[in-house]
């Protein structure tokens, strides 16, 4: 027999409920996000091996992206909302196969990050997926990633219609961009946790 007690820990381990984007929020999109200094808590450094996600980034909405493993998850929950971020990202060759990537797929990149559960697919698992802003010549599974998240976007919707996630991509990753344009955020493309050379 079910209890007061194990509705309420079910609930709480269920997917939420996310608003659904509506035009009038995609019409007062700012052009850049945050301060023009980072804040606490940013920046957020998180690194490990890429995982395989659910294979629809690429295929289905034209971005393609990386899952960082679960244990940033926790880490990350911990301090942020679910919702979309900016920042920075580097992937690393294979220590056992320094050619797995090219010198210049190896340098450090904007990238936007999705922290959440991905409403319009419905998952039931809270994952961090990351674009990294640039046309890599081979797919970088289990390679290692280093992340630097700067700041906040928006925060997770459900849409309607595919075409109105993807219209939210894109413009994700105009203000991820155009947030990261200015000095105190670029100085940190050239942090020390990532691998310079």
């Amino acid at each position: 027999m079910s209890t007061d007690i194990d509705t309420q820990v079910a609930s709480n381990a269920s997917r939420p409920e996310a608003p659904v984007r509506t035009e009038s929020s995609q019409a007062v999109r700012p052009e850049i996000t945050g301060p023009d200094t980072p804040e606490a808590p940013y920046p957020i450094f998180l690194e490990g091996a890429t995982q395989v996600g659910f294979g629809r980034g690429g295929k289905e909405l034209g971005c393609p992206t990386a899952n960082l493993p679960e244990e940033s998850l926790a880490s990350l929950s911990s301090v942020l909302p679910t919702g979309v971020y900016y920042g920075y990202a580097q992937v690393l060759s294979k220590p056992d196969d320094e050619s797995s990537l090219s010198t210049e797929d190896r340098a450090v990149f904007p990238m936007v990050m999705s922290l959440g559960w991905n409403p319009y697919y419905k998952n039931e698992k809270k994952s961090a997926e990351v674009h990294v802003l640039h046309e890599f010549k081979a797919d970088f599974y289990d390679h290692h990633m280093k992340v630097a998240v700067l700041g906040y976007i928006r925060p997770e919707l459900d849409y309607t219609t595919r075409e109105a996630l993807i219209e939210d991509i894109e413009t994700d990753k105009r203000v991820g961009i155009r947030s990261l344009d200015r000095p105190a955020y670029q100085e940190l493309a050239h942090n020390p946790f990532f691998t310079l050379s």
